[in-house]
């Protein structure tokens, strides 16, 4: 039976990628530097494999980035059966009351330069 990647297994398989080759990295070191075959990394980079906490994990450290690294372009938690905050719910609601895109724009630049 084939089975469709769950979307976030692809992007966590494509954030893995991106930030193997931003570190020179190829599939065979990783591989190496973990214990497993290189296959098994492209299988883990296509979303195939879905990848093991204590996996990321590892993966984080080899290439000295914040677990949630891999979890970058994934649009909305909820979707993914992550749970928010309180706080987290309250600005959820209030941005998705926002219709016009040039004032979420605005928001999420605003947001992003207060977090800096």
């Amino acid at each position: 039976m084939n089975k469709t990647p769950h979307p976030v297994d692809v992007r966590v398989g494509h954030n893995l990628r991106q930030l193997r080759l931003a570190r020179s990295l190829t599939q065979e070191k990783l591989a190496e530097r973990t214990g497993i075959t290189f296959q098994q990394i492209q299988k883990y980079e296509k979303g195939t494999n879905r990848i093991s906490a204590s996996r990321l994990l590892e993966f984080a450290e080899i290439m000295k980035v914040d677990i949630k690294r891999f979890y970058d372009g994934i649009d909305t938690p909820v979707e993914c059966g992550a749970v928010l905050s309180r706080e987290n719910q309250r600005l959820l609601a209030a941005f998705e009351r926002i219709k016009d895109p040039k004032q979420r724009g605005t928001v999420i630049k605003t947001v992003e330069m207060i977090a800096a």
